[in-house]
């Protein structure tokens, strides 16, 4: 992994009356952190199971992370992605080596197309978000973070399958215990909200979220992490979050996609719970289709 690097910006700092700190996984390998779940999921099959393949179901950046790890590991990889993914990480899929197999844009697509795929080829599934190894390598970006800033008073992520923010609630329980962690969320796409507050996994009936990377939803290895290790989920509406995205763009100077900045967009909207803490936003991810842009 590359141990990305961590900005900041005098100018957004003035703008939210706090210090943040943003852990760039937008320069990491493939371009999102995906990359540490992927890698640490297939270094731990056997070898026997790598000979077999490797299947998994993904919008884009964990589908680009297991092509990547899998082609640098001489594996074969089997990415189901749904049909209206950005042709940009349909790209990048293609150019690392998986072989991408097309489904409806729903969880219920993506699990049975992955699912029929495990049983013909005899391929060993791996989850974007809900597999222990994935969390695991996920709570690294985190590590670095708290081992580089431990004064932190909370960290926010993006929240979509949950792997990112269960991970981080790991890292930051066991590595620096006072730091908060924090979820942002679409509001179009606020299932791990409703979890939380009803104790039980829910499902969305809208997928229709600018942030691509979020329109899934929390399972049963991440969500116990969840519960226990997360202190709130803060909603953004969608031009809050292309709002977030261009400041980040025009401010920083940095490329990030739609669902990196909805962990910034929380902190926007809910300035007063922020004002003068110390902030670590994590930036999941830069791969951006810069020909539609919304901004």
């Amino acid at each position: 992994m590359h141990k990305t690097p961590v900005l900041s910006s005098s100018l957004i700092n003035k703008m939210v009356d706090a210090n943040i700190v943003f852990k760039c996984e937008n320069f990491q390998k493939m371009g999102a952190f995906k990359m540490r779940g992927a890698s640490n999921a297939i270094l731990s099959l056997t070898d026997e199971e790598r000979q077999r393949g490797v299947v998994t179901h993904s919008s884009g950046n964990f589908a680009q992370a297991v092509s990547l790890s899998a082609l640098n590991l001489g594996v074969k990889a089997y990415i189901v992605m749904p049909e209206n993914a950005p042709q940009v990480k349909k790209n990048a899929v293609k150019t690392y080596g998986g072989e991408i197999i097309e489904c409806e844009s729903t969880p219920q697509a993506r699990e049975a197309t992955a699912n029929k795929i495990k049983e013909e080829k005899g391929a060993s599934f791996l989850h974007p978000s809900n597999q222990d190894e994935v969390i695991y390598g996920n709570s690294t970006a985190a590590m670095e973070l708290l081992e580089e800033y431990p004064d932190l008073d909370v960290i926010l992520v993006p929240v979509g399958g949950g792997g990112l923010i269960a991970g981080t609630a790991l890292a930051a329980h066991y590595f620096l215990d006072k730091c908060k962690v924090i979820g942002g969320e679409p509001m179009e796409v606020d299932d791990a909200y409703r979890s939380l507050i009803s104790g039980r996994i829910e499902t969305n009936d809208s997928f229709q979220t600018i942030a691509d990377g979020l329109r899934t939803h929390l399972g049963e290895r991440n969500f116990p992490i969840i519960q226990k290790h997360v202190d709130k989920i803060i909603r953004v509406e969608e031009a809050e979050i292309i709002n977030a995205m261009q400041l980040i763009w025009e401010r920083m100077k940095i490329v990030i996609e739609p669902s990196s900045a909805v962990a910034f967009a929380a902190v926007l909207k809910c300035k007063e719970e922020f004002k003068n803490k110390s902030v670590g936003i994590i930036l999941s991810g830069g791969n951006v289709d810069v020909k539609n842009l919304p901004f």
